[in-house]
């Protein structure tokens, strides 16, 4: 009898230890993969995570396009084929394969909502902002601005977008420009609609 009693409480004691080990067992793993994957959506979030840029970071020439305006900076790498077809269709240099450009955005109402975008690029050693509307999914040149150049050269570019030919002597005068610059000045323009439209614009339809 109490070999007996000794037998069934070494079993049961054996049994209550693997019953123990094994709900261990269960309830370590969930716990385990749980907090790996939640690391691992953290360390993602993290890793991915781009630093907003502040409005200092915006030139003083943008925010006078756009007094009111807060902004977004974008950083888009243009395709390789793409800068290809830009160059050969403008027969001018893509300046850099990493395009910004300046969103700007407006609170009036309460609701936040774009009201433009601005690039700024250099021709002739001058520094132009030129200023974009969007109509129909595409970009077009509200107007460019830039010091030391008269406003009546400047003005032609209002409304012209990637299909027009930005040509001196052809859609453009020179209006008072020495010719050199006022190429230079046409050119860095249409190249940056070009690559407006390669990286925002809607399809075209023609």
């Amino acid at each position: 009898m109490k070999i007996f009693t000794f037998l069934t409480l070494v079993t049961l004691s054996l049994a209550i230890g693997l019953a123990a080990a094994c709900s261990t067992a269960t309830n370590t793993a969930p716990a385990n993969q749980t907090k790996t994957a939640t690391n691992g959506t953290n360390t993602a979030a993290a890793n991915n995570a781009v630093a907003p840029k502040k409005d200092e970071d915006t030139p003083a020439s943008v925010k006078a396009a756009f007094p009111d305006a807060s902004f977004t900076k974008q950083h888009k790498d243009i395709p390789k084929e793409q800068i290809a077809l830009i160059e050969k269709e403008t027969n001018a240099k893509v300046p850099d394969t990493d395009h910004h450009s300046y969103l700007a955005f407006s609170a009036a109402g309460g609701a936040r909502k774009q009201i433009g975008a601005a690039t700024v690029v250099e021709a002739g050693g001058k520094e132009f902002v030129i200023i974009y509307d969007n109509k129909e999914g595409r970009p077009f040149v509200k107007e460019v601005r830039g010091e030391g150049v008269p406003a009546a050269f400047l003005a032609q570019f209002a409304g012209k977008n990637h299909d027009d030919k930005f040509q001196i002597g052809g859609d453009l005068k020179a209006n008072g420009v020495e010719e050199k610059l006022a190429k230079a000045i046409a050119e860095a323009v249409r190249v940056d609609a070009m690559t407006m439209q390669t990286l925002y614009g809607a399809p075209d339809k023609h």
